[in-house]
């Protein structure tokens, strides 16, 4: 039984995506209550019934987090039936499963992240944009799948092809000749062009004024590209099977309400909001083109479209907005000060960023932005100076209006159909041009993601090792041995005991333990976290983090930078770029004494390098 629920503040679902064996549970339970006079076996639920369901607990978890601050993430019953819950912007996101409580809430953190990447901070897009809430859908069963069934999506990682010099330099070019294409047509100067095989990073050539990537946005890019992919996957099993337990959104949710096809061709679109390399998200909007060039080989341009300043601004605004609305339930002067001082300057910063721009077509709406945030600001200081209660109601009563101001600029600077337009026929002719330059290495790129990297003659050197994860956690890259999974005893076997160890070093993460060691009946299994100065010297903790690191993100990316977090919490006094952190996981023959498995640690550490083979620097490949 899985269920995903979205909650906007007057508790209306606006999203749902949810099993048979859930939907069932939920109809009986609708009949058994009187909210149903009828014994509906289908596998749709209204909302009005899930609404009536779960008012009560959702009211709960708002009072708890509105008036005394001290919202619970998670509810456990004692039929094994456990309950996620996180805000993002106002809106409640609820998980129900019998999955165990870490697993639940990462997943409902992801969700949020998806939610972020495409909906940007107006998450009632869910409801209002069927089209929108279809590819959330997708993207969500993207993550699933990839979550279950590669290394690098489970530990948030980025997999790097190993190539040679020459190759990676003829991509490389062909990316930069694309993006100058590109730029000449749209007149846009901020672009990217990006390869990946079969979800491995081959190249990345970024226009010299673009708003660089980050590697969640890349993950997020594997995510899009794998859309399709599943989509094709769950066709064939749809024949096959129709299982309870399969998780999906029933026709009758808000998100299959209409869908529009996207592909154009072979080449698809997409309008989001990227994150960039910041640690926080700024939501900067781009347009996305991926073309599959020949199956596994996927070609992505992408345009910043939007200006990261008001992007920012804009972000920032809905944040601390939202933010202000749960301190005036308090009725505070002390709570509510630093809130209204935090979106007084979120919005100066919009402001002047519109002002910059100087575009005919955002001046109507900076008007308006003005002129009724100077009505509301003068409210706030009334009740901030005279504890004057009419005056906190006015400038709530005013805040509908100004929100929909801001979701109206939100389309106008994020939503551009004319880049679209602009672009589509150009767009055509470089996929075509970089498909007939790649023609000769794409076999041999797709058999290379296949076999990317195998321990090999490596195993003379490190006797009894069986498996190991290495990742360097300032780039996100990850180094690790190919494992076959299309092999039942290779699943079976190995691939189980590499996801059981991750989500037991996660959890032990979690609890401000850096280095571990444990065995079962057949394997040791050894983790290890580490920080490094900028000249590869190793810093111990200033702070050991057993406490600081509960209220850090899930360990990994996609929900949170943890890792910056991290070296912030254990290293308070020193800038987290001059900090480098490195995991390292192994899985050693039952038979490998500590001793042994802390000198291959210590050994894998030191020479990763070699085993990887490829530049550290994209301008060494020029």
């Amino acid at each position: 039984m899985k269920c995903l629920l979205v909650f906007d503040y007057s508790n209306d679902v606006i999203y749902t995506k949810y099993n048979k064996k859930f939907a069932s549970h939920i109809n009986d339970l609708a009949k058994l209550q009187g909210l149903t006079s009828e014994q509906n076996k289908n596998a749709k639920i209204s909302s009005n019934i899930i609404v009536q369901i779960f008012s009560p607990i959702v009211t709960s978890q708002r009072i708890m987090s509105c008036q005394f601050g001290n919202s619970y993430t998670s509810i456990q019953c004692d039929n094994g039936l456990n309950m996620a819950f996180e805000e993002f912007m106002g809106y409640l996101f609820v998980s129900i499963g019998q999955e165990d409580v870490a697993a639940m809430k990462r997943f409902l953190s992801v969700c949020v992240t998806i939610v972020r990447y495409l909906c940007g901070p107006d998450v009632v897009m869910l409801k209002s944009n069927k089209q929108i809430a279809s590819i959330v859908t997708s993207v969500i069963d993207s993550w699933i799948y990839l979550h279950n069934t590669e290394q690098l999506m489970l530990i948030e990682a980025i997999e790097q092809l190993m190539i040679n010099s020459d190759l990676s330099s003829s991509a490389l070019k062909t990316l930069q000749e694309a993006v100058d294409r590109l730029q000449a047509v749209i007149e846009r100067p901020k672009v990217h062009a990006l390869i990946l095989v079969q979800n491995k990073f081959l190249g990345l050539y970024s226009s010299r004024t673009a708003t660089s990537l980050s590697s969640t946005d890349i993950l997020f890019f594997i995510l899009l590209c794998n859309v399709n992919n599943l989509k094709n996957v769950s066709n064939e099993t749809d024949t096959e099977t129709d299982s309870e337990e399969e998780f999906y959104s029933p026709q009758s949710s808000p998100v299959h309400a209409s869908e529009t096809q996207l592909k154009s061709g072979k080449i698809c679109n997409y309008q989001v909001m990227l994150a960039g390399n910041d640690f926080v998200p700024k939501c900067v909007p781009h347009v996305i083109y991926i073309s599959t060039i020949e199956e596994g080989v996927d070609l992505l341009l992408i345009i910043e479209v939007g200006n990261a300043l008001i992007s920012s601004g804009l972000y920032d605004t809905f944040f601390h907005l939202n933010a202000i609305q749960t301190a005036q339930i308090q009725r505070d002067i002390e709570t509510l000060k630093p809130a209204f001082d935090n979106l007084d300057t979120a919005i100066k910063k919009l402001t002047d960023g519109l002002k910059k721009v100087k575009n005919s077509t955002f001046e109507l709406s900076y008007k308006q932005l003005s002129k009724q945030w100077d009505y509301m600001r003068k409210k706030y200081l009334e009740f901030i100076k005279a504890n004057c209660s009419d005056a906190l109601l006015r400038a709530e009563s005013a805040t509908m209006n100004f929100l929909d101001i801001l979701k109206e600029l939100l389309n106008l600077t994020a939503f551009d159909n004319s880049v679209l337009n602009a672009s589509q026929v150009c767009v055509k002719e470089i996929v075509n041009m970089v498909q007939e330059k790649l023609e000769s290495f794409n076999e041999f790129f797709r058999a290379k993601a296949l076999r990317n990297f195998t321990l090999g003659s490596y195993l003379e050197e490190f006797p009894g090792l069986v498996h190991f994860i290495y990742v360097d956690r300032t780039t996100h890259r990850v180094t690790t041995p190919t494992l076959d999974f299309t092999s039942s005893e290779t699943v079976n076997l190995t691939k189980k005991k590499i996801w059981s160890m991750i989500h037991f070093s996660r959890n032990h993460l979690q609890e401000g333990h850096l280095s571990l060691m444990w065995k079962d009946t057949t394997f040791n299994y050894a983790y290890f976290l580490w920080f490094e100065d900028t000249s590869g010297t190793a810093l111990k903790p200033t702070i050991f983090p057993t406490n600081a690191s509960k209220a850090l993100p899930q360990p990994g990316i996609l929900c949170g930078d943890f890792y910056q977090k991290l070296k912030e919490a254990c290293f308070p006094k020193m800038s987290p770029t001059k900090v480098r952190c490195y995991e390292l996981f192994c899985i050693h023959l039952g038979l490998a004494t500590a001793s042994c498995v802390l000198e291959h640690t210590r050994r894998l550490a030191a020479t990763i390098w070699e085993l990887r083979g490829h530049p550290n620097h994209p301008i060494d490949l020029l």
